[in-house]
């Protein structure tokens, strides 16, 4: 994303690349975007049985800090 301009700020380039952390029990380290509108289950938890899942990539403004997330590939 060397080209990529913020859209906040306007700065071109600068964007460090990271993730999204989730710490949660049975967490896989990385939070994931799920297809779909939420839906809750009987006991409260997110209904997420055949639904596309993909790992979020984080970019962050070195200029003034914006974070843009984008869902790449299927997890």
């Amino acid at each position: 994303m060397d080209t990529y301009t913020c859209p906040n700020c306007g700065t071109v380039g600068g964007l460090a690349e990271g993730f999204i952390e989730d710490a949660g029990d049975g967490s896989r380290g990385y939070a994931r975007w799920i297809e779909g509108r939420l839906e809750r289950g009987i006991f409260g938890g997110a209904k997420r049985m055949w639904r596309l899942r993909r790992q979020i990539e984080a970019y962050r403004c070195a200029k003034c800090g914006r974070l843009e997330l984008f869902a790449t590939h299927e997890v």
